[in-house]
């Protein structure tokens, strides 16, 4: 008999890169060194809007170790060069020019105005403190509301306006659905809420680092980036670099979410001052730098209007948004919120939708693409609305939904905001989360407890979710002018001793490619797991690629590698059929072995590779390599889902909030490893639950960026979390071969709502329907007092004190 090998895919595999990374024995950007190396240091405006009169680097120059000090006219003397924004949303978009260093005009506090270079970090630092600005403050315009308000300051004056751009998408004119404006007026239920997305900072393990060597034939740099080939091209079009001279290297990334998807002034500059100086160069920036420079996620205002039957039929939906932008334009930036356009409808059979966003510059640090890039925002605000609806209709949350999900047996399903889900099965998951969260007997402890007027309350949150991920198709996002394609590129090098090399386009700074590639390639050619290896993050080595981010790894790189290796095979088909004197067609490929059919006459991949580089005995026509590359463009999103079930004990005498329990049932498709997918879906929830309880960037009137350490800005440790209940259910995706969605946002995505529906849940009794995240104990508890108030359940004496309390409580 012929042994059966495990399938490698769906094996819960210890990854291949924790060896060297738990240990430290790593190639972070800041570990790298060359010969001669300089370093950079960075003066930063303390002012958020202030005009440059004058910068005085002379007594800078003459400090210990400093090499040379530049500003903006001595970087960009004709003030040409501007970072790139990809994605201009209309084409009125306004636009302005985000420079390497501020010439005239800083627009945040921590903007860039000079830099010193000198042979150590430490000298470099040092001799910032000698550098004299004379600023001259400007009027400040924060909050985006203050920022359209008539006559409010400009934060770029030549626009004329702090309105950047209005992105409109209408069911009605599209076709799509129906009238929302009818639907509304027509409605028995019409509930309206105001949501606001707090601005949140990527507070990624590794800081931001870039070294650049321009001493070869080609500049060659190192970047602590998600975006290694993109940077390179937006790199080469912005400076003027012929792009075949330029090699760009990710080394090992130290997380990004999102905040490392960016073409960074930090890169540019970089660049800039290596070509100058014709040596190499080093920046690495502080952890204060990035709370206060590297770009920040969120930051929007809901206005959401839902309508409905009185037996809770959803008939329209309406969403308004603004969304701040800051004082430039991020890569993807203006892009995030139109994302969640196509995800407010979310699971549910909306017949008529509306969607308005505003982007608003304000003097504030940009933001750009944060773990979920707008999916989060649009899941919380469709999810919230639910349950207020259902609060007004007197209806179980649950049931709610229930009444308006897309049944299993109606997929594919094209929705109002006109994307097609491919597959899905809500019901199974739903189901199966209840059961392990024990639902019915939480909502009879919750009753129990209101009854009798317990001082801790029992709250039940609900997220019942779905999300778009990995970007494509390439003719969609241009359709949405997207400055980049969908697809993602992969190589097979079939090594001549049987060993495979995989040249990966999507870049990986954390999610464990170099295992789940090799588990894939393992079952595709046959070949055992530890015969792979994975090679990624090298412009040099792997040329093609649009790299990682919205969870499109697996669901473009993965798919890229399968074709790859279809292509290996097919190759190997044709030169083992030759030297076993049978047609192509007769031959099976099983576990890495191609056998002639009907007999016991085989031969091994692995053998074929070898007689390709021997090359004896090929047939007539066939190159003596089986390396194959392959481009896959997807014919449609992905779309992971699942449902999210969290319970919150609010103690309404002091407001802290503790997640009694927490179960998430997610759909992600076919699992390639579940210790990866466990992996991600934790990391998820934490960053989830701590937007809904803990994170909040916070500026002062001035601008000033008061949560600039992690002292004032609140990262949950594992001690502030409960344990996860985790589980799946699967429904794979028709759209691609191995049935794969995605997984790498969707704790972010669905928890955030789960955690403050049941924070709200736990005291709606007490006249509260919201509480503005965090959900401190500031703000649970002002939220509980004035609900009480307003029903009369405080007296003026009890009530006595609030006035003097900032009810909108604070992020601690």
């Amino acid at each position: 008999m012929t042994a059966t090998i495990e399938p490698e895919v769906g094996k819960a595999r210890s990854r291949k890169e924790d060896a060297r990374l738990i240990t430290g024995r790593t190639r972070w950007t800041d570990n790298l060194t060359l010969p001669g190396l300089l370093h950079l240091a960075i003066l930063r405006s303390p002012f958020a809007h202030a005009r440059i009169n004058s910068i005085d680097t002379s007594e800078a120059k003459t400090r210990p170790g400093v090499i040379a000090v530049y500003t903006a006219t001595d970087l960009d003397p004709d003030g040409s060069i501007g970072l790139p924004c990809a994605w201009p949303i209309t084409p009125d978009m306004k636009s302005p020019r985000r420079p390497v260093l501020a010439a005239d005009t800083v627009n945040f506090a921590g903007e860039g105005v000079a830099v010193v270079v000198a042979r150590s970090k430490a000298e470099a630092t040092d001799a910032l403190e000698a550098i004299e600005v004379d600023y001259e403050e400007l009027p400040v315009v924060l909050g985006l509301e203050n920022a359209l308000a008539e006559g409010a300051p400009l934060v770029h004056e030549e626009l004329g306006t702090n309105r950047n751009a209005l992105w409109v998408f209408d069911s009605g004119e599209a076709g799509s659905g129906g009238n929302v404006e009818e639907a509304i007026s027509g409605a028995e239920v019409v509930v309206k809420r105001r949501f606001r997305q707090q601005r949140l900072i990527p507070a990624f393990m590794e800081p931001r680092s870039c070294m650049v060597d321009p001493t070869g034939a080609q500049i060659t740099m190192w970047s602590a980036t998600q975006v290694p080939h993109i940077l390179k091209t937006m790199a080469a079009l912005t400076l003027g670099i012929p792009e075949h001279k330029l090699r760009v290297i990710a080394p090992d990334v130290g997380g990004g979410f999102g905040g490392k998807l960016a073409v960074i002034p930090e890169e540019t500059m970089s660049l800039l001052v290596a070509q100058k100086l014709g040596k190499p160069v080093k920046w690495t920036e502080s952890r204060s730098e990035t709370m206060l420079a590297a770009h920040h996620g969120r930051d929007q205002v809901q206005d959401i209007t839902i309508a409905a039957n009185r037996d809770g039929t959803v008939t329209g939906l309406k969403v308004e948004l603004l969304a701040d932008m800051g004082a430039y334009l991020g890569l993807v930036g203006p892009g995030v919120p139109i994302l969640g356009a196509f995800m407010f409808n979310a699971i549910y059979k909306i017949p008529a939708y509306h969607f308005a966003c505003t982007t608003v510059f304000t003097n504030t640090t940009l933001t750009d693409a944060y773990r979920g890039a707008g999916r989060p925002e649009a899941t919380f605000g469709i999810e919230r609305i639910m349950d207020e609806l259902a609060a007004e209709l007197g209806m179980e949350p649950m049931e709610l939904r229930k009444k308006n999900w897309i049944k299993h047996e109606e997929f594919p399903f094209t929705t109002v905001a006109g994307l097609t889900y491919d597959s899905g099965n809500y019901e199974a998951a739903t189901e199966k989360a209840m059961q392990l969260f024990d639902y019915d007997g939480l909502r009879r402890e919750q009753k129990e407890r209101r009854d009798r007027n317990d001082p801790v309350q029992l709250g039940i949150g609900i997220s019942t979710f779905t999300e778009m991920c990995g970007l494509a198709p390439s003719r969609v996002v241009g359709s949405l002018d997207y400055g980049a394609g969908g697809w993602e590129a992969a190589s097979i090098r079939m090594l001549a001793t049987g060993k495979v090399e995989v040249v990966t386009g999507a870049s990986a700074h954390g999610q464990g490619h170099e295992t789940a590639w090799s588990q894939i390639v393992a079952d595709q050619l046959g070949v055992p797991f530890e015969d792979v290896e994975v090679l990624h993050g090298d412009t040099q080595s792997s040329a093609k690629g649009l790299d990682t981010y919205g969870s499109r790894s697996l669901v473009v790189g993965g798919i890229a590698v399968v074709k790859a290796a279809e292509k290996v095979v097919t190759k190997a088909r044709t030169i083992a059929a030759h030297l076993m004197e049978c047609s192509p067609d007769d031959l099976e490929f099983a576990q890495g072995k191609f056998t002639v059919r009907g007999t016991d006459k085989s031969t091994t991949i692995q053998d074929i590779a070898f007689s390709a580089f021997l090359a004896h005995n090929l047939p007539d026509g066939i190159e003596p390599t089986l390396d194959s590359d392959a481009v896959f463009d997807p014919e449609n999103f992905s779309f992971p889902h699942g449902t999210h079930l969290c319970a919150a004990e609010v103690d309404t005498e002091t407001g802290r909030v503790n997640l009694r329990s927490y179960v998430c049932v997610d759909d992600i498709g076919s699992v390639v490893n579940p210790l990866i997918v466990e992996g991600q879906v934790h990391g998820g929830l934490a960053q989830g639950i701590a937007q809904a309880l803990f994170e909040e960037a916070v500026y002062d009137e001035s601008g000033t960026l008061t949560t600039g350490t992690f002292a004032d800005y609140l990262l949950p440790s594992a001690a502030d979390l409960p344990s996860f209940t985790t589980d799946r259910t699967e429904t794979p995706s028709t759209t691609n071969p191995l049935g794969v969605k995605g997984v790498g946002e969707a704790g972010t995505i669905a928890s955030t709502p789960a955690v403050v529906n049941a924070v709200v849940d736990a005291v709606r009794h007490l006249g509260v329907d919201d509480i503005e995240m965090p959900c401190s104990p500031m703000r649970v508890w002002a939220a509980v007092h004035r609900g009480q108030k307003d029903a009369g359940g405080l007296g003026s004496e009890a009530g006595g004190g609030l006035g003097s309390i900032d009810a909108s409580g604070g992020a601690q």
